[in-house]
């Protein structure tokens, strides 16, 4: 059945004349959720960044300290949010995303999924705001269909051990449709693919920090199977454009955004290698169960509704991000 228009009281969610456009981001203390704050700031919005710090880092923000149009507030987003004065843009962002995060917290990443998006989406109903829903390529589960488009529905485990953070995210995808049809606001959903990138965490779970870390401790680069299982690798900074363009955008979603190079882990094994120097080697374990064998996103939808590609190369988005942590982890603005 196809969406009802959202009505043209809400629709726009544009600002009054004579104001800039005021934006809240949840996990805005987030690998991703700070650069989106960044290049909030960076467009002239007002900013409130929400986050609980259980995975988030307040240092991903400490280089907007003092900024007139950049306020903070630690809280968890699956309790009530009142804030007083206008809001423009929701950018849901909160949730744990590393496996290491959503295995230590099930139930945590649950109910930010299901209680978190549903305070998000009563705040954007409440401003008359436009709503966007973090989503992720992981809502794909161990996909039978390659690449995956947005038209896929997905090869997921609800009760494997990735299950609480993939249901969380379908489960926060069909709320915000259900909110867009029954309450006619603004929505957009985005499905997120692997991004790499500054501001990562070293010991987060995920191969990207996870290899650097090895490589230039010189221990050995762990991978798990044969190394043949495969993943596509979106720098940060195109994958916030992306975003941002889909929010401004007149598309609903869902929409893949993500870079569709695709190489085998042990490939991507190898270049880390090559970007550090490193003397480690490569050592293999058993694959966890349900850990996806193919990752790669369709985005024709994204070139056409978008015009957006990613621009960044592999080798430039490594160096970037091995200069971060060798830097120590250090955050500039």
């Amino acid at each position: 059945m196809a969406a009802r228009q959202p009505r043209k009281s809400a629709g726009g969610a544009r600002p009054r004349a004579g104001r800039p456009p005021v934006s809240v981001v949840t996990g805005g203390a987030g690998f991703l959720g700070s650069h989106l704050v960044d290049l909030l700031l960076d467009r002239g919005h007002k900013v409130l960044a929400i986050d609980n710090l259980v995975t988030g880092k307040i240092e991903n923000l400490a280089h907007l300290a003092g900024r007139a149009d950049f306020r903070f507030v630690k809280q968890d987003v699956t309790e009530y949010l009142f804030l007083a004065g206008p809001v423009d843009y929701v950018w849901h962002f909160a949730s744990p995303a590393s496996p290491v995060d959503y295995r230590e917290l099930p139930i945590q990443t649950l109910k930010v999924g299901s209680l978190g998006t549903h305070k998000a989406l009563g705040l954007a109903k409440h401003k008359g705001a436009r709503f966007l829903l973090a989503s992720t390529s992981e809502v794909y589960g161990d996909p039978l269909e390659h690449p995956q488009t947005e038209a896929y529905w997905g090869h997921v485990n609800p009760i494997g051990p990735r299950g609480c953070y993939d249901e969380a995210k379908r489960f926060a995808e069909a709320l915000t449709v259900a909110y867009q049809r029954e309450h006619r606001i603004p929505t957009r959903i985005v499905r997120i693919f692997n991004t790499y990138g500054p501001r990562m965490r070293m010991r987060d779970g995920r191969v990207v920090p996870a290899f650097i870390g090895q490589a230039l401790a010189h221990r050995p680069i762990t991978v798990y199977g044969d190394g043949s299982q495969t993943r596509s690798f979106c720098y940060c900074s195109d994958l916030i454009d992306g975003i941002y363009r889909l929010m401004m955008g007149t598309h609903p979603g869902p929409m893949n955004i993500g870079n569709p190079h695709e190489l085998t882990v042990l490939e991507f094994a190898r270049e880390i290698l090559k970007a550090t120097g490193s003397r480690s080697r490569i050592v293999f374990k058993p694959l966890p169960k349900d850990d996806p064998r193919q990752r790669q996103p369709d985005i024709a939808l994204a070139r056409a509704r978008l015009k957006w590609e990613p621009k960044v190369a592999l080798a430039e988005g490594l160096r970037r991000t091995i200069d971060f942590f060798r830097a120590g982890g250090r955050v500039s603005g």
